[in-house]
């Protein structure tokens, strides 16, 4: 995964090889000092679109910049291309996306993902791009992700970032047995909208009865959890 830390570093010592200040730069790249300092220390990074500029004002190449960050192959590719503008080029793995999503924005996302998602991508991609990418992306993801590597612990970190439409297509993935069953209980805290179509699918033998006992369960953890957080906001 590209290091803002690393590339912040290399910003860093251009900046004091051409003897600049941090509000120089800021002035330059029409930004505030803070900016400039947040890059250096590796707690943000620059909107990829300037990349450009930052190369041009300290007379190296684009390349030189974003390798300062220690990106793979696939990763310098991508950020080359959206740092040059170009919207036609397509990643090379949906690694080099994740490695890259922390940096881009969701527009981007949502065009470089939707290649591999016609074809399916590991529901661990999905899970490790989710706080990047936009509610639709995630949607139009999970409805033809491949659930082989699904686990109780990536749900439970996954499932409060997604819309209902997400949590409804995951459901659906139980009901058609690409999930087991016994992950309605990760999933009915985050989704209690589905307690009718849950108690549904038991009846018309989609699901087994030992769905509802998860379901009440989960629902039980989800108002024990509500009531102690009235009861800490009450004291």
């Amino acid at each position: 995964m590209f290091d803002t830390k690393k590339f912040g570093g290399y910003l860093s010592r251009l900046r004091k090889r051409a003897d600049m200040t941090q509000s120089e730069l800021a002035d330059k790249l029409n930004l505030t000092r803070q900016a400039i300092s947040r890059y250096e220390v590796g707690d943000s990074f620059p909107d990829v679109s300037i990349l450009v500029m930052i190369a041009d004002i300290f007379g190296i190449t684009l390349d030189e910049l974003i390798g300062s960050g220690e990106p793979t192959r696939g990763e310098s590719y991508i950020l080359s291309n959206v740092a040059m503008g170009n919207d036609d080029f397509v990643a090379q793995s949906i690694e080099d996306i994740v490695g890259t999503a922390h940096l881009l924005k969701p527009s981007v996302l949502q065009r470089l993902t939707s290649v591999f998602a016609k074809d399916g991508i590991d529901i661990s991609g999905i899970a490790e791009l989710a706080e990047y990418l936009n509610e639709e992306s995630v949607s139009q993801l999970l409805s033809n992700a491949n659930y082989d590597k699904v686990s109780d612990e990536m749900l439970t970190k996954f499932l409060p970032m997604l819309d209902d439409r997400s949590k409804m297509a995951i459901f659906n993935k139980i009901i058609t047995g690409e999930m087991d069953w016994r992950f309605i209980r990760n999933l009915m805290p985050y989704a209690d909208f589905l307690s009718s179509q849950v108690e549904a699918a038991v009846l018309e033998g989609a699901l087994p009865w030992e769905a509802l006992d998860l379901m009440l369960e989960a629902r039980q953890e989800m108002y024990d959890r509500r009531n102690w957080r009235e009861s800490m906001d009450t004291e």
